[in-house]
């Protein structure tokens, strides 16, 4: 039986995160605290397998409240976040501090969207609650731009074998794609296009986080954003990127298109263009996350002639996405973290 602890100034959140989890038999809600102190203390003392932890609260805020957690008995803890501006930025805060995921905050009854909600909920516990302590392990230290890049190796030609790097990512994203990202140097030889499963008000300040860490530049892709070396985008949330592979340059489109994908972006259908558009001159990386997108982008982009890594079980927060494509015989190499970036430059030149 999972043991979740709910942490939340709101009565109705409460409850309602409360009956959500108690549908499932394998969840019981031990129980519900309203602010970061009280919750505190009853992590102490009912010793929750999971906890959701709101943001805004009085006496002691969910990011003080994580940080205590986490120093003093780190465990699976998922952040209740309003999908706005202000509330990515302290959820992205949240998660380098050890938060593993999110749920959203907006939950209303007459909501379109509460089945799905309630689903994504009960299997975000259950699966960062199997993982047990590994998050903790594979939780990359807060970074910045004095942290020592990779080197580019010299090579007889200035021009690497492969040009597009295509990220492929979901739960326990942010801080590994960050951790990646700030390692890189400036010169890095190819343009890099990334698919996090995220919201669409979190995606911007997801990469204008990024921006600020790293050498190379990164950006929210906007339709006319052309894809070269040194360049990093994220791709909206709630929408897909495309690439355009035109004479002299790769074009990045955002669309809608297709619409009945499961996740948007997509993984699969970023992967999937940068196979349609450059071949054998792409390099597939899937990170951690649930479930098993980007395994088909990934073939068809091994069909080519692309390359693909997966990040390592032992690093990632929920091994599902690369675990999928490790399954299936269609990951080059498999890479612990802390060595993603070294990998990625080196296999530009395979």
């Amino acid at each position: 039986m999972i043991k979740v602890l709910v942490v939340d100034d709101s009565a109705f959140m409460r409850k309602a995160i409360s009956t959500m989890l108690d549908k499932d038999p394998g969840i019981t809600v031990v129980g519900t605290a309203k602010n970061g102190q009280e919750g505190l203390d009853m992590v102490r003392e009912l010793d929750p397998d999971v906890v959701t932890m709101d943001i805004e609260m009085p006496r002691m805020d969910g990011l003080t409240a994580l940080r205590h957690i986490m120093m003093e008995s780190p465990r699976p803890v998922l952040m209740v976040s309003s999908l706005t501006t202000e509330g990515a930025e302290s959820t992205l805060k949240a998660m380098e501090l050890g938060a593993v995921d999110f749920i959203p905050k907006q939950l209303s009854k007459v909501s379109l969207d509460i089945i799905k909600i309630e689903q994504d909920l009960i299997e975000k516990v259950k699966t960062v609650a199997a993982r047990k302590m590994r998050h903790v392990i594979a939780r990359p230290a807060p970074v910045r731009k004095a942290v020592r890049p990779v080197a580019v190796p010299a090579r007889a030609t200035s021009r690497p074998v492969r040009d597009v790097v295509a990220i492929g990512v979901s739960t326990g994203g942010p801080p590994v794609v960050q951790k990646i990202l700030s390692s890189l140097p400036e010169n890095f030889p190819a343009g890099i296009v990334i698919a996090q499963h995220m919201p669409a008000a979190f995606t911007g300040p997801f990469a204008q986080r990024l921006d600020s860490v790293s050498r190379i530049k990164v950006k929210e892709a906007e339709t006319g954003d052309v894809l070269k070396p040194g360049y990093a985008f994220v791709a909206p949330g709630g929408r897909h990127i495309v690439l355009d592979q035109k004479v002299s340059r790769i074009d990045i489109v955002v669309t809608d298109e297709p619409k009945e994908a499961l996740y948007k972006p997509s993984a699969n259908v970023l992967i999937g263009s940068v196979a349609q558009a450059v071949g054998r001159r792409g390099l597939g990386v899937i990170l951690t996350g649930m479930g098993n997108d980007g395994c088909e982008g990934i073939r068809a982009l091994k069909e080519k002639g692309g390359r693909a890594l997966a990040q390592s079980d032992s690093t990632c927060v929920v091994y599902g996405m690369p675990k999928a494509i490790v399954e299936d015989n269609l990951a080059d190499e498999i890479v612990d973290l802390d060595d993603m970036a070294e990998s990625i430059i080196a296999n530009l030149y395979k």
